[in-house]
This record gives C-alpha cells, sequence and structure tokens, in this order.
C-alpha cells in the first residue's frame, strides 16, 4: 500500500506516510482480525481494509481468509459479497433475533440467541448480508478502528447502521484511540441493543 502510494494505519505499525503524501487519504488496515481463532484453526478471521479520504470512508474490502467470502463497498454505491448485492436482512425485533456480541452481557437482554464470534470485522459483515441481526460489543473500548471501519461502511451500504456506545464518532483516525461498536440492521433493533448496552 506504502508503495503504491496509500497511507496506511494498522494496529501493528501505527500510521505509516507514503511517500508525498499529502495527508488527506489513508488506508485502515487490518491484516488479521480473528487472531485468536486463526491460531486456533477457527474459520472465522479476516483481512479488512478502508479506504478513507478527507475522514470519510469511501472503499471497503473485508475477506474471509478460510472461506475465501469477500465483501466490499464502494460510498454510495451499495455492497456486494463475492460480487453479488446484499442487503441487511428485514427488521426483526431483539426477541427473534440473533445477536453476535464482543465479551459477555451481565444478563440475558431477551434476544432469540447469541454468538460471541471473535473476529468484529466478520460479525458487522454478518449483518451486512443478512445474517446476524446485530452486533454489539459488550466490553468498553476495546476495539480500534481497523477492527470495525471497513465493515461498517458495507454495513450502512447494505441498509444497516452502526454506532459508537458513548456517542462517539466512529472514524477516528489515531492509532491509540478506541471504540465501542454497536451495529444492527434497522434503526429500532440498534436503539434496542444500545438501551440494553447501557443497562
Amino acid at each position: 500500500l506504502l508503495d503504491a502510494g496509500y497511507d496506511v494505519l494498522s494496529e501493528e505499525s501505527g500510521v505509516q506516510r507514503a511517500p508525498g503524501s499529502d495527508g488527506r487519504s489513508i488506508v485502515v488496515c487490518d491484516p488479521l482480525d480473528g487472531s485468536t481463532n486463526a491460531s486456533l484453526g477457527l474459520p472465522w478471521c479476516a483481512t479488512a481494509l478502508c479506504h478513507v479520504v478527507d475522514s470519510q470512508p469511501q472503499v471497503a474490502m473485508v475477506t474471509n481468509l478460510v472461506t475465501g467470502d469477500r465483501y466490499t463497498a464502494v460510498k454510495d454505491r451499495g455492497a456486494n459479497r463475492n460480487g453479488r448485492p446484499i442487503l441487511v436482512g428485514a427488521p426483526t425485533p431483539l426477541d427473534d433475533a440473533i445477536v453476535a456480541m464482543n465479551g459477555l452481557p451481565a444478563e440475558h437482554w431477551g434476544w432469540r440467541q447469541f454468538r460471541a464470534m471473535g473476529a468484529a470485522a466478520l460479525d458487522i459483515a454478518a449483518v451486512a448480508r443478512g445474517g446476524f441481526d446485530g452486533f454489539v460489543d459488550t466490553t468498553t473500548d476495546s476495539h480500534g478502528v481497523w477492527d470495525y471501519l471497513a465493515s461498517v461502511l458495507i454495513l450502512e451500504e447494505a441498509g444497516g447502521m452502526a454506532i459508537d456506545a458513548w456517542g462517539r464518532d466512529l472514524t477516528v483516525l489515531e492509532h491509540e484511540a478506541r471504540r465501542t461498536p454497536i451495529a444492527a440492521s434497522n434503526r429500532a433493533l440498534l436503539d434496542v441493543l444500545l438501551a440494553a448496552r447501557s443497562r
């Protein structure tokens, strides 16, 4: 990416500037989201890339490194899985929802089922394709932007939405910054998940 002229932000390297960079454009990169899963041989790990221009996500890609499933999105042009358009699932109330989680909540929130899969990039991408109904980080500020930003753009282009649990901007380009993402296929479920997360 640097050789191609792109600045890079990743967990491993921090911010690296390409020669001649004007600082307006950067690729947020997670070479291996779900590294524990990968070390255990579990097929839920991914590479995630998000090209950000003037602090706005523009292009995203998340690829499952085991199955090869590739999610992509271009701002205002929709989202795809393996080259085919995807949309979030139909609105689902919490009592019928399957929710992906990072960490464990202190109590049952009333969902139908939950999964703790261990790779936020793929968890949020699964909401985008109509798999999970939502995703909640039940911990506090444990995700760097490289963990979720590509999938958030994919989700938004598929008709879903994501927020930080504390109301902060999810597009944060400082290496040390962390966020607490919540994502859902629709506003009503997002509000319910946020309320449950805040209890």
